[in-house]
């Protein structure tokens, strides 16, 4: 039968639904609740008689007997309230009850009649005593009977929305069912500690979300228990439940006081080696030749190590681990950020991970091992925790350990030191030895006008692994996660910061956006656009990635992911398809290309080849390619908004977009809060190959002689949600779309600078 949407209440169009009529009688005549076919002619009303009496004995005809129910009267079968309902004669003696029995007497209410009264109860369920005085003098009926069919039509509705909710609920409750027993049954499945992998492969169902959800699950475990051991406190497996009669002394100490080499060393072991390399990053950072030779071909300082190891104590790395790569480079630059809030943004794990989004997947500090003195952190020393990637997921994450420290070395000059500690990592994981921080770290110096002068130094002993061919270059050469990197998004960032915090914004530097207010909106969403854009394509552990084969070729990496509750994104699946490909053409070009408005139709599917224009742009950098641009693309059927935020410094280059809600962000424009407003960034990456010798490559002076200029690594990402229900499974269909997406776009791309064989 038809399924009536009880969910919201009833309105006057419900009521007059004729689909309504016949779900109902369905109902009724599901339930029994009528003696016979319902009819739209006629209706009951008891006026008189003994209660007991009806259509069972007594003399009259067959036709008295029966009673007619109307499907739009209809409802089950009669309860107790409402024979009370029904209007007896309360005069009869007990004597004469005690004797005979008298039947009721019905009297059918016509077809006008229930049509009166059923266009008053969709516009009034609950007529006052006024409307049934006018009612019934107009149909000719008893005040009483009036009332009382109101009375029954209320009842009888709410009987059918009961009904129906329980039948809303009884589904409910079979698919929870279904999921507890879906998951006993995962739950009961044996799972190995050490791969958190289930012991058999017969089951095939268990996603990659669930194994990597058993993995990180199982090392938690088996974290929890080593410390446990370590500690000598609680024995494996008791319980850390403990008396708290020692006091606030406790509250105030560091965890590391408690547990006696936990990390295989004592604190004042710690506070050693983070001296020794705090003296070694001073000299690493001030030191020229022979320490540090400059290239001729590049023009970058290379370390000679073995001058390093003559100047410092260097272990053998070689006590049966495997082999290990080297990578230090040293960078000096400028910084327009004072100094007390940029040491606090190196202090501070959450504002480090903002700082460089690009860089870093995840950050946390794991432990407090001197807190320093406030509110400089003068001294202060800290276990921190980072996951380092790549805006691609062919490159690898690197997890690392390591030691903070933060130390003011005069008036006008800080450092700050990180190294990694052997025990410290083993102790924790293991696994996490295969990238170990030598001292690094900065020096910084304060300058005049909230400008600081830094030197950084990035020194990592890494184990070898294997990387996919196009980023071989830029990762083995230490271009990747060299100080170059670092240097280049501590620079943008904190010139990003200034033009946001700017309040004498010149006219032509933000147009479009009337109001001071309106311009910091709109640059905060980009930044948060921006963020999410960074923490969606790397290969973190947070994604799964699967690799997707094309007709055309294109090697494509596709994870999925469910927000439940962030209102940052849309709520439901959303899908995520990366390709990372190499052009013959130089970053600058390509980027000035890509973020450029009047040719993003020569590559944007989505506008259909239509025209683009601009709504907004605010600059938030020198450089010209630092902005924020509004976009509308028109076409004959709609017209779509596109936020868009081009990023570029001396190392990378980024155009993150996503397609707005034109009320939403003309809310923004004005200055409202965006923090609630959905948004799903798409949008590219560009990297220099790491080949800057590479010749013959197509540069922004269309030249082919003899350019330095290499070409770029283009990381392509679109993301879309295929279903708005976080319960929902993907499909192949959803995957394909986003593909096609994908390698639309490059194809277009290689078209547009003619470098299709490249």
């Amino acid at each position: 039968m038809g399924v009536v949407d009880m969910t919201n209440p009833p309105t006057k169009d419900f009521f007059a639904s004729p689909a309504l009529s016949l779900s109902l009688a369905g109902i009724f005549r599901d339930a029994g609740a009528t003696a016979a076919a319902p009819t739209a002619s006629a209706s009951m009303e008891v006026e008189e008689g003994d209660e007991g009496s009806g259509g069972g004995g007594g003399s009259g005809s067959k036709k008295d007997d029966t009673v007619e129910i109307s499907s739009e009267n209809s409802g089950p079968a009669r309860s107790r309230s409402e024979d009370d309902l029904l209007d007896h004669d309360d005069d009869e003696d007990d004597a004469d009850k005690s004797k005979k029995k008298k039947r009721k007497k019905y009297h059918r209410h016509t077809a006008d009649q229930i049509r009166e009264m059923e266009a008053l109860f969709k516009e009034s369920p609950h007529p006052d005593e006024k409307q049934r005085q006018q009612l019934s003098k107009q149909l000719g009926l008893a005040p009483r009977q009036v009332k009382f069919w109101f009375q029954n039509r209320r009842t009888q509705i709410k009987a059918i929305q009961e009904r129906h909710e329980n039948s809303l609920l009884k589904q409910e409750l079979d698919k929870l069912r279904d999921e507890n027993k879906a998951m006993r049954e995962t739950i009961n499945k044996a799972c190995c500690l050490n791969c958190g992998m289930a012991t058999t492969a017969k089951d095939g169902s268990i996603t990659a979300e669930e194994q990597q959800l058993r993995i990180e699950n199982a090392k938690l475990k088996a974290e929890v228990e080593k410390l446990r051991t370590v500690i000598g406190k609680y024995p494996p497996g008791a319980s850390t439940t403990g008396s708290c009669s020692s006091g606030n002394d406790q509250e105030n100490r560091s965890s590391l006081d408690f547990y006696t080499g936990i990390f295989g060393l004592e604190k004042s072991r710690i506070m050693e080696i983070v001296n020794q390399a705090m003296e070694e990053l001073q000299k690493m950072a001030t030191a020229g030749e022979p320490l540090w030779v400059r290239s001729v071909e590049t023009g970058r300082e290379i370390l000679n190590y073995d001058e390093y190891v003559k100047e410092f104590f260097v272990e053998s790395s070689s006590n049966g681990r495997p082999k290990r790569s080297i990578e230090a480079s040293r960078e000096t630059g400028v910084v327009f950020l004072d100094l007390p809030r940029l040491v606090q943004s190196f202090m501070d794990a959450n504002q480090w991970k903002e700082m460089f989004p690009c860089i870093i997947s995840k950050a946390a500090t794991v432990d407090v091992i001197c807190h320093g003195e406030a509110p400089n952190k003068n001294g202060a020393v800290q276990l921190m925790f980072a996951e380092l990637q790549m805006l691609t997921p062919l490159v690898p994450t690197r997890e690392v350990y390591f030691v903070r420290y933060c130390k003011q070395l005069s008036a006008e000059q800080w450092a700050i030191v990180d190294v990694s500690i052997d025990k410290v990592e083993e102790n924790i994981d293991a696994s996490l030895v295969k990238c170990r921080k030598r001292p690094s770290g900065c020096i910084i110096q304060d300058k005049t006008n909230g400008h600081c002068k830094v030197i950084w130094v990035e020194h990592l002993e890494c184990q070898k692994n294997t990387v996919h061919t196009l980023f071989r270059t830029i990762v083995r050469s230490g271009l990747a996660f060299g100080a170059r990197h670092w240097m280049a998004t501590l620079q943008h960032q904190c010139e990003r910061l200034v033009f946001f915090m700017a309040t004498n914004v010149p006219t032509k530097d933000s147009t479009g956006v009337a109001t001071l207010a309106g311009r910091k909106s709109i640059l905060k969403l980009a930044q948060r656009m921006t963020w999410s854009f960074c923490h969606s394509i790397g290969a973190s552990s947070y994604h799964t990635w699967n690799k997707v084969s094309t007709k055309t070729g294109e090697d494509i990496r596709v994870s999925s992911r469910k927000n439940l509750n962030d209102p940052g994104e849309p709520h439901g699946v959303i899908v995520c398809a990366v390709s990372s490909v190499w052009l013959p053409v130089s970053p600058t070009l390509l980027f000035d290309f890509l973020r450029d408005e009047s040719r993003r139709s020569e590559w944007d599917i989505m506008s259909n080849g239509g025209p683009v224009q601009s709504i907004a742009n605010l600059a938030k950098g020198k450089d010209r390619g630092n902005a924020v641009t509004i976009q509308a693309m028109k076409s004959k059927e709609n017209s779509m908004w596109v936020l868009q935020d081009s990023c570029t410094n001396a190392f990378e280059s980024m155009v993150v977009f996503a397609h707005v809600d034109v009320t939403g962000i003309q809310s923004v424009i004005t200055g409202c809060d965006s923090t609630n407003m959905a948004i799903l960034p798409s949008g590219f990456s560009i990297l220099p190959d790491g080949l800057e010798s590479r010749p013959l490559v197509i540069s922004s002076r269309h030249e082919k002689s003899n350019d330095t200029e290499g070409g770029s690594l283009l990381t392509v990402a679109f993301q879309i949600l295929t279903n708005s229900s976080p319960t929902a499974k993907l499909t192949m269909e959803s995957v394909e779309s986003v593909n096609t997406i994908v390698s639309c776009t490059l194809r277009n791309i290689k078209t547009s600078l003619q470098c299709e064989d490249g």
